[in-house]
């Protein structure tokens, strides 16, 4: 029964032993706007609804008003811990519906630049995750090294979150002096720090208590939600886009796809441990393999013509202010592109009329698909496990409310 459109007070009587009662949408542990309708008899959660649309930022319509590379910047706004995976995802669509391929320097940057971001993305799940359930000195490590990550994003992009760095065609600018010994510096130091956090917490008896058997996603019901990413394979479905249907070049790399048995918060946990390791193997291999060559493609359908011609070269001058003022035209036609995000299943459909700007994006969010299981998982549990709970599902609500 839905008693949403009730909630007048903050807690209803529904019963003798049952009431209704609202966890947010303004709570620290509901990582972002969202809020669940609960229903409990005593603590116990017997049914739970989460309810979306609070930080309804209009994206898929603001794609259609501007041109193809305005909306990288919107791309950065949504899953805003992995700003780069966005952009990636989204150049990816567009340079399908062009038909254009990207130079070698570039595809290999952006592989080891969204692995980076994957790990980034990941030591934020792991530090509000341990931050909620009480162990407080975990969220400051994972600090530590996010920090040294986005340094590096800054030293590219001149943003430490919001970088529209990769763009259709390529690279928005050159990777920067220092950008491989920055990276390599990272990953020489960071599996030592994430086996200092594994000590901490894996055998740790409060952890255990807190994640181990609490919160089971069976995989069939992971599957039948459409659930994806470290969630799904945490139930034990070994499926990863980067394997599966490889793009950019992922299936010139090496890894390992890491699949969990029990499905709970703590094989969650496990996971995504288990896929930083991973992502570091991947962005060694990027670095050593990184050529030299432009960043950009050559194509004049996206291309900005060189500088050095624009004082020289009329038609170049002409092709430079026609880029920047209208964008490039995308033939008619539909695509769609996924990406493994961080989250799991990324994907951009696009509809293009034969201008410059969209027809039509729309942006399959994994997040907006994975918030689903929490009313699965969280039946029969405390209140208190229902923080838990929502940190290992690891939403981000700007691509939940788009």
């Amino acid at each position: 029964m839905d008693r949403t459109h009730e909630l007048l007070d903050p807690i209803q009587q529904t019963g003798e032993e049952r009431m209704v009662l609202n966890l947010g949408p303004q709570h620290p542990a509901t990582h972002g706007v969202l809020r669940l309708v609960l229903e409990l008899e005593g603590e116990t959660v017997v049914n739970c609804k989460p309810v979306i649309g609070y930080l309804h930022t209009g994206f898929e319509k603001s794609f259609e008003v501007r041109n193809y590379l305005q909306n990288v910047t919107l791309t950065d706004r949504m899953d805003y811990l992995a700003p780069l995976s966005n952009n990636f995802g989204y150049s990816l669509t567009v340079e399908k519906a062009l038909q254009i391929e990207v130079p070698p320097r570039a595809a290999v940057a952006r592989i080891a630049l969204v692995e980076l971001t994957r790990i980034g993305s990941h030591l934020t799940y792991l530090a509000s995750q341990a931050m909620d359930t009480g162990a407080i000195s975990i969220f400051l490590y994972c600090f530590r090294e996010r920090e040294k990550l986005l340094d590096i994003f800054e030293l590219c992009s001149g943003q430490r979150m919001m970088t529209s760095y990769i763009r259709p065609g390529g690279l928005a600018l050159d990777l920067p002096p220092g950008f491989e010994k920055s990276v390599d510096s990272f990953l020489n130091e960071f599996p030592a720090r994430l086996a200092e956090y594994e000590a901490l917490l894996t055998e740790n008896g409060i952890w255990q208590e807190r994640t181990v058997g609490v919160g089971i996603l069976p995989a069939e019901d992971a599957i039948a939600l459409g659930v994806t990413g470290p969630n799904l394979r945490a139930s034990g479905i070994d499926w990863d886009i980067r394997k599966a249907t490889p793009y950019g070049g992922y299936e010139e790399y090496e890894f390992a796809v890491p699949v969990g048995t029990r499905g709970d918060v703590f094989s969650r946990y496990q996971q995504r441990l288990t896929e930083m390791r991973e992502s570091v193997k991947i962005v060694r291999q990027a670095l050593n393999r990184l050529p030299a060559g432009p960043h950009m493609t050559r194509d004049r359908k996206v291309a900005y013509p060189p500088r050095s011609e624009l004082a020289t070269s009329m038609e170049a001058l002409i092709h430079h202010f026609k880029l920047a003022t209208e964008g490039y035209r995308v033939p008619a036609g539909e695509v769609y592109q996924a990406i493994e995000s961080p989250r799991g299943e990324l994907g951009f459909y696009l509809v293009s009329d034969g201008s410059s700007r969209p027809y039509r994006l729309r942006v399959r969010a994994p997040s907006f698909v994975n918030i689903q299981a929490l009313a699965r998982v969280a039946a029969g549990h405390l209140v208190a496990d229902l923080i838990a709970l929502i940190g290992s599902l690891d939403p981000v609500m700007g691509e939940v409310d788009r």
